[in-house]
């Protein structure tokens, strides 16, 4: 990890408009969760399933592509990335931090009002609160090293990363259960069913091949980010 890429990072994404973004998505978590608090809809089954679609099901996607893309995509758009390869670092270390920097991102972003939102409506109760923080912090890190790798691969990382979250995720791993197994959201979800012991949470997915499947997506997505910035020459052509 390089010490300025990743101060330049953190700056570009916590400095602009993007910080807006990526609070605003906790905020609503957390007040949806005061609102079913306060109708008196706070059981361990209401939870569990605005957890499920709004915390992993939208919340933690978007945030992965808020930071992944716009940690590396906005430097390669405006050129400014020419200036970062100019300088005697391996690009597999650039790759490396820009993944740092988004994925601890995504984890304070997400992990934190998960948490919070699960204890204020059920406590520690069945372990809800921290089975769904832990799938949102392991899901949130996937998720960075994937939307980064797009924000390398591609200029339309941010129309991909969408399709990907709303018809991938959103419809088909919903809808078609074979589709499950190759699904981040899914992933997550199976790390919090592991933690947890609520009956309303239950996933098809069995945790060896879910946790097995989150490193390899993780992984790869950070060694092919910086391999792909191997082949950027210093004119800003690929």
């Amino acid at each position: 990890m390089n010490g300025v890429i990743a101060g330049i990072s953190y700056r570009a994404l916590l400095g602009r408009r993007r910080i807006w973004l990526l609070a605003l998505l906790p905020v609503v978590l957390l007040g949806l969760a005061v609102l079913l608090r306060a109708v008196g809809a706070d059981g361990e089954r209401a939870t569990v399933q605005l957890l499920q679609n709004f915390a992993i099901g939208v919340m933690l996607p978007l945030l992965g592509l808020i930071a992944g893309t716009g940690v590396i995509a906005p430097e390669i758009d405006d050129g400014t990335i020419i200036h970062l390869l100019a300088k005697p670092i391996s690009r597999p270390v650039i790759a490396q931090t820009k993944f740092l920097v988004a994925a601890s991102v995504v984890a304070a972003f997400a992990t934190v009002p998960t948490f919070l939102a699960a204890y204020l409506l059920v406590g520690l109760e069945s372990g809800v609160a921290a089975g769904f923080a832990l799938g949102a912090l392991i899901g949130g890190v996937a998720y960075a090293a994937v939307f980064m790798l797009l924000g390398v691969v591609t200029r339309h990382a941010v129309t991909v990363g969408i399709a990907y979250a709303v018809i991938w995720e959103g419809l088909v791993g919903n809808l078609v259960p074979g589709a499950r197994r190759f699904s981040i959201q899914q992933w997550a979800q199976t790390v919090a069913d592991q933690i947890s012991s609520s009956a309303f949470l239950t996933t098809g997915i069995g945790l060896g091949f879910a946790a097995t499947a989150l490193a390899v997506v993780t992984v790869g997505g950070v060694v092919w980010a910086g391999q792909r910035l191997r082949s950027f020459s210093l004119t800003g052509d690929e």
